[in-house]
């Protein structure tokens, strides 16, 4: 058996569920690959699993960090290497779930990140952001790298100051460290098993139903609760879908259920932008849901992919 498997897809498509199962299979301990779970406290609206559904099988990267904590793909990188190099060293299996494509793609691969040094270059970029406008800065880059310019929206402060800072400190762009990296075998080789519908409007009426019941088991009074400990509206954990919608409607820009259908939508772009970064894997054996395939059925086919690869 291969000592690592993937399960990715979008959001409420069965990936917590099938991991457990699998675990269950392989003696195996799941992995999170969600960049919300991470963060304490926000565990309704990020779906994070329970304990019941856990089912007394490990799982790591979750509840990591606090929901004001700037936390990035790097970091995610470094604690769960350590989390998967700690499984495999057991001898059982590493289960990688979730649905964040590029945390996934980076823990695969083992990339390499541009250094982050504390020499105060990152604050004098913002400042000068601050001062001149975000338009000079995406000039700025353009000049030196066309390519990520290209690439980055205006409204996408943190890449783009993000790529200045790495050209500054290093003298190297960001693109060609990226491109440096991407040519270096992965660090892991994982069998992967991708979970998609036969029918797209039944992904969609699994996250409408999923943002109802996550309403019913108190997502609103979760919100309330991180902005009364604190927790203020604009850091990044707050911006989550399912979580600045109901901050409006908290704040009487919308009423809970606009908020609720604006969700809704939201996940199902976010569903589509997900399908989309895993299909241009290869690699992926993917586990299709029709209309009255059940997760036992899902399970069997896993289990036949596995088997295969096993031979």
């Amino acid at each position: 058996m291969n000592p690592m498997i993937c399960i990715p897809g979008p959001t409420a498509s069965g990936k917590t569920a099938l991991a457990v199962e699998i675990a269950k299979l392989t003696d195996g301990e799941v992995v999170s690959c969600d960049s919300m779970q991470i963060y304490r406290r926000m565990d309704i609206g990020t779906a994070k699993p329970t304990r019941e559904e856990m089912q007394g099988i490990p799982h790591h990267m979750i509840d990591v960090c606090e929901p004001d904590e700037d936390f990035s793909v790097s970091r995610y990188c470094e604690l769960a290497t350590a989390a998967v190099e700690d499984i495999l060293s057991r001898g059982k299996t590493a289960i990688i779930a979730g649905g964040t494509g590029l945390y996934m793609d980076s823990l695969i691969r083992g990339n390499a990140f541009a250094p982050f040094p504390a020499t105060g270059q990152r604050e004098k970029l913002e400042q000068e952001a601050d001062a001149l406008g975000m338009e000079v800065m995406l000039e700025r880059l353009r000049a030196i790298d066309p390519d990520s310019a290209a690439r980055l929206h205006l409204a996408d402060r943190k890449r783009i100051l993000r790529a200045l800072e790495v050209y500054l400190e290093t003298g190297e762009t960001i693109t060609a460290h990226n491109l440096r990296t991407q040519a270096i075998p992965p660090r892991f080789s994982p069998i992967w098993l991708g979970l998609d519908f036969e029918n797209r409007q039944d992904l969609y009426d699994r996250i409408d139903r999923r943002v109802d019941i996550m309403l019913e088991e108190g997502l609103v009074e979760e919100i309330r609760s991180l902005l009364d400990s604190g927790i203020p509206q604009k850091c990044t954990a707050m911006q989550a879908i399912g979580y600045k919608e109901f901050t409006d409607a908290l704040d009487g820009r919308c009423s809970i259920q606009e908020a609720a259908d604006r969700v809704k939508q939201s996940s199902r772009h976010y569903a589509k932008r997900q399908l989309t970064w895993f299909r241009r894997n290869k690699s992926i054996h993917w586990l299709i849901r029709g209309k009255n395939t059940g997760s036992q059925e899902i399970l069997e086919a896993a289990r036949q992919v596995l088997r295969e690869n096993d031979n």
